[in-house]
Parts: C-alpha cells; structure tokens; sequence
C-alpha cells in the first residue's frame, strides 16, 4: 500500500507476496502428483474367530389379567401359564430370581376392574419387580 508524505517523497512499504505464492503452488503441484498409495500400510491385527454363543435375553415377563365372567375375579397368565391369585406371588419370585431384568408388564382385558390391574401391580412389586409397566390393550 503506497504511503506518501507531505514532504513529496513517495515511499512505498509492502508485503511482497509473489514468492509466498510461488512456494504455495510449488507445494500444492507436489501434493497433487504425488500417489496416495505410497504413504505407510497399516496392518491391524484382527481378532480370532470364536464361537462364542450369545445368551438370548429372557422373554419379557407379562402378567395378563382375563375378564371371564362378570361376576368372578379375573384369571391370570403369566408369559401363557395359568397362575391362580394366590400363587401368583411365588410364581413372580421364582421367575425373578433368575432374571437379571426385574421389569414385569400388566396387560390387562378392557372389561377389567382397575383394582385388579392395581392388585397384580403391588404383587408384582412385592415379588421383586424393580418396574412395572402397564401395557394398552389391543386387538
């Protein structure tokens, strides 16, 4: 940028540029010709094939409560078995004492009194079930 003063002397003060350029082509034309083939190989050691059987993850625990008649108190299932009312509490128990999932589900019929839904919820609880979730009903 040119600077004069009053005096009339021009001075001129600059950055000269044209070999920061020249040296930033001659780089750029290096990295382009150069192959990317040449650079180091890495050689990553894999690991060795085992057979390693995977345990499958014990199916979710549901507790299903039946409307059967109107009069009567609901059945229950649990995971597809019949379980009576009063053994519903042990069959929770042995059932989580080898679960590492403490996590029970209700799923109950739409003619369903809530207080039965309630009552397989607390027995759930107090069988071991660290959660209880309720699940919706459909078809």
């Amino acid at each position: 940028m040119p600077m004069t003063s009053e005096s009339g002397n021009a001075t001129e003060s600059g950055i000269n540029v044209t070999p920061l350029i020249d040296v930033l082509l001659v780089l750029l034309i290096i990295f382009l010709v150069m192959p990317h083939h040449l650079g180091e190989r890495a050689e990553i050691p894999m690991p060795a094939k085992i057979n390693v059987e995977v345990e499958r993850p014990d199916p979710a625990l549901v507790i299903w409560v039946h409307q059967r008649a109107e009069s009567s108190a609901p059945e229950l299932e649990v995971n597809k078995d019949r379980v009576s009312w009063n053994d519903l509490d042990e069959n929770l128990r042995g059932r989580f004492e080898h679960r590492l999932d403490r996590t029970a589900f209700i799923k109950g019929d739409p003619e369903v009194d809530f207080q039965y839904v309630a009552q397989a919820l607390d027995i759930a609880h107090h069988a071991g079930a660290e959660r209880v979730g309720l699940l919706s009903w459909r078809e």
